[in-house]
């Protein structure tokens, strides 16, 4: 027999035996008067539609109304109305029936609403918290779709970030053909959605589109649904957030051990290297040595001095990359820090042509004028390395936007478009000359610290067999 047929049944049956008992009571035991009887029979049909609802309700309405009319308004063992007034019984009890079962189904809807929004609730503080164990990126973003299964009880879960566009599933059985075109459109929709069965919400930081969630087998409202993206898009800032500061103090640290190392090691060279230079300079000096020995401590002085610009060099740039250099900014103009880099150049570049242009009325700039001259030097320096001794070299400035830009250009041998973006590295130098320079491959890394500290950048264009052209930024001041 069908369940909900024996339920009516039970019901039809537990109806008729009210009626009957109240009747055999009322006329049997307690010969009680009409008032009280109609009060009796309008308790039970609260009850019945408090509990059984509105159909159970009106038919136990009618079913009272004959009840009392027969058994106990005159003329008693009849269904005559001899009062019309008695008429009004049975539209109260009717009334109270309609006005019962609307009221119970009300409260039970609110105490299901209730009972669904605790559920909820729980799912979502669960969810929060096994999202909150872990500070790690990489971590969550590989716990989520579990996560998310287990709190909602859904059948499966996929996870899409735009970053990379990775996917991650929480069971195996998801279909294979996840279209990431697909995924990074859902991704960019404006809101959460439901379809054939289907949870989607996309997530976001702030309001840039971070990546989607989609889940499978449960049935969640709307507000549910973006509780859960909000949820997980906070716990991935929350773990980019932990994972920025724990990278940035690491680097800090990093930077404190370095320069410690630096400063010891600097001690340690120096020291000894010092020696060196003042016992080469003294017996250059005392005797005149023979031609081999004064060749040899010629060498032993240059290489002395370029040992010593190279330990120059490498705290320099270290105090850059630490950004514990204090800059001199003062108003300077770029046409006097070129002629100055050229003056100061020139011997060293072994009477190279050099050719400069400047565009007139170029604004004053706020800089520190030490450290941009040992750009300009550099780039001589460096056009000077790399290009043929008769070749010239050409040194410009002009306007670019709100930028004034400075230009080292060679016609030398240029460089290889795969190097171009490693010429700026340390300790990186050009495969083509690399063997025959005595460069340090510092000097261009140490000016692309000066610059960027300044607020500029640098780059190189260059083809090979025809020369290198470096430019570098300065802002104009507002």
């Amino acid at each position: 027999m069908n369940s909900k047929r024996f339920i009516s049944i039970v019901r039809w049956l537990g109806l008729s035996a009210s009626l009957a008992g109240i009747v055999a009571f009322y006329r049997l035991v307690i010969h009680a008067n009409q008032t009280t009887v109609a009060l009796t029979l309008l308790m039970l049909i609260f009850f019945i539609a408090a509990t059984w609802g509105l159909r159970f309700a009106i038919i136990t309405s009618v079913a009272a109304t004959g009840c009392y009319n027969f058994f106990f308004l005159p003329p008693i063992g009849t269904f005559v109305v001899s009062d019309p007034q008695n008429l009004l019984t049975l539209v109260v009890f009717l009334v109270a029936s309609v006005f019962a079962s609307r009221l119970s189904d009300r409260i039970r809807s609110e105490s299901e609403q209730a009972r669904h929004r605790q559920t909820e609730l729980e799912m979502l503080y669960s969810l929060s918290r096994a999202l909150l164990q872990t500070d790690e990126v990489t971590l969550l973003t590989n716990t989520i779709p579990q996560a998310v299964t287990r709190a909602t009880g859904a059948k499966s879960v996929l996870f899409f970030l735009l970053d990379g566009d990775r996917i991650y599933h929480s069971s195996l059985d998801w279909p294979a053909s996840s279209n990431i075109m697909e995924l990074q459109e859902l991704s960019n929709a404006p809101g959460v959605s439901t379809n054939s069965g289907e949870g989607i919400v996309p997530l976001r930081t702030g309001v840039r589109p971070t990546g989607v969630l989609i889940l499978r087998g449960v049935t969640l409202s709307l507000q549910t649904l973006e509780a859960i993206g909000s949820l997980i898009s906070v716990s991935l800032d929350r773990a980019s957030a932990v994972d920025e500061v724990a990278h940035s103090a690491a680097t800090q640290e990093s930077e404190r051990f370095r320069s410690a190392i630096l400063d010891s090691i600097t001690h340690e060279l120096r020291t000894p290297l010092t020696s060196i230079k003042c016992s080469v300079v003294t017996l250059l000096a005392s005797a005149t040595p023979r031609a081999e020995e004064h060749t040899l401590l010629t060498v032993i002085d240059q290489e002395s001095d370029r040992l010593n610009r190279l330990i120059t060099e490498a705290i320099e740039i270290a105090q850059l990359d630490s950004q514990q250099t204090n800059m001199t900014l003062a108003p300077s103009r770029i046409e006097a820090i070129i002629s100055s880099a050229v003056a100061s150049t020139r011997e060293r570049l072994s009477g190279r042509e050099i050719v400069v242009r400047t565009a007139p009325s170029l604004p004053t700039l706020i800089l520190d004028r030490v450290r941009i001259e040992k750009v300009v030097s550099h780039l001589l320096e460096n056009a000077a390395k790399y290009s043929d001794a008769g070749k010239p070299i050409f040194i410009s400035a002009e306007l670019s936007g709100r930028f004034v830009a400075c230009s080292v250009a060679d016609r030398g041998i240029g460089i290889d478009p795969s190097e171009q973006v490693l010429v700026f590295n340390k300790l990186y130098r050009a495969r083509n000359r690399a063997a025959e320079s005595l460069g340090s491959g510092m000097g261009l890394a140490i000016s692309r610290a000066i610059v960027e500290a300044h607020g500029g950048s640098i780059a190189v264009t260059s083809q090979l067999g025809e020369g290198s052209v470096f430019t570098f930024l300065l802002p104009i001041p507002d």
